[in-house]
């Protein structure tokens, strides 16, 4: 008796793919001096949620047909009662969960978070306790879930590895941009709608300078010496979260400001298509035909 359960092979031979050359590095792409990758983002994804956003950063470099490279999903659910044994808080218990999908870098994920992933959690828990207005929501509590469907990464590039690490801060932005829209489609009161951005010190090759960039796209790049991410609440102008990677040189003391005065451009640019986003579903919302 066959065993249906068994997934067999295929009956004849096979052979592994041979590819003819090895991909190379991507490079560097030319935007202007303000200016970051285009960004789409959708609200009212997830009609089972309280709130929810998508998020999509585009690879002017990639020949895939999708053509981006930032792949991410949040949801809202809440604001909620809290179970009768928590202790009485006066304010709204925000709790964030950041996780990679397993298929969304090339090393394969597993299923419990790791070190990275909970570092993402507590950096944007502390970016959108800064926005939300929490004496609102007494005794309530909201969890605020980020999955990240795919990684900004070169799978491609044979310094994959090198890249790995880097591109954690452009994810921590789009998660920050991304969980601002979803919770203002929840309808929970905030003080102004926190957007990320980041900034990076690079050198396009060895021999180059090192010059600050916006949004970075770490596999174009020869080296990333520094980056930094913001996150910016643009009505306000205040700051909610800041987070620093990589060591700087000596020479210049000033180079720390210039990072972060180059990531509240990027701020304001996320923030701008933030803020489109939610016009055109509050318009939809209104003129359903």
């Amino acid at each position: 008796m066959a065993d249906r359960r068994r997934i067999n092979g295929p009956v004849g031979q096979t052979s592994p793919p041979v590819y003819a050359t090895v991909p190379g590095k991507r490079t560097a792409r030319q935007l202007g001096d303000g200016a970051i990758r285009k960004i789409f983002l959708k609200t009212g994804v997830t009609p089972s949620a309280s709130g929810s956003a998508y998020l999509e950063v585009e690879d002017p470099t990639t020949t895939n047909p999708s053509g981006t490279s930032l792949k991410l999903t949040c949801t809202v659910h809440g604001p909620r009662a809290l179970p009768r044994s928590a202790p009485f808080s006066p304010h709204i218990i925000l709790s964030t969960h950041v996780k990679y999908a397993p298929f969304a870098t090339k090393n394969r994920r597993g299923y419990l978070r790791d070190s990275s992933e909970r570092d993402l959690g507590v950096h944007l828990e502390t970016a959108l306790r800064g926005a939300i207005i929490a004496d609102r929501w007494p005794k309530s509590g909201v969890d605020i879930i980020v999955t990240i469907i795919e990684g900004d990464q070169n799978r491609d590039s044979p310094d994959y590895e090198a890249d790995e690490g880097w591109d954690m801060m452009n994810v921590l932005s789009g998660c920050i941009t991304v969980a601002s829209a979803a919770i203002a489609d929840a309808g929970i009161d905030c003080v102004d709608t926190v957007s990320g951005g980041v900034a990076a010190l690079v050198a396009n090759d060895a021999k180059s300078q090192p010059s600050i960039v916006l949004d970075p796209d770490v596999a174009g790049y020869h080296k990333v010496f520094a980056a930094c991410c913001v996150a910016y609440l643009p009505t306000r102008d205040e700051i909610t979260n800041i987070w620093f990677k990589g060591p700087l040189p000596g020479a210049d003391a000033m180079l720390y400001n210039k990072l972060v005065e180059r990531s509240l451009v990027a701020c304001r640019n996320a923030n701008r298509v933030l803020v489109q986003s939610l016009t055109d579903t509050v318009s939809q919302t209104q003129n359903p035909t």
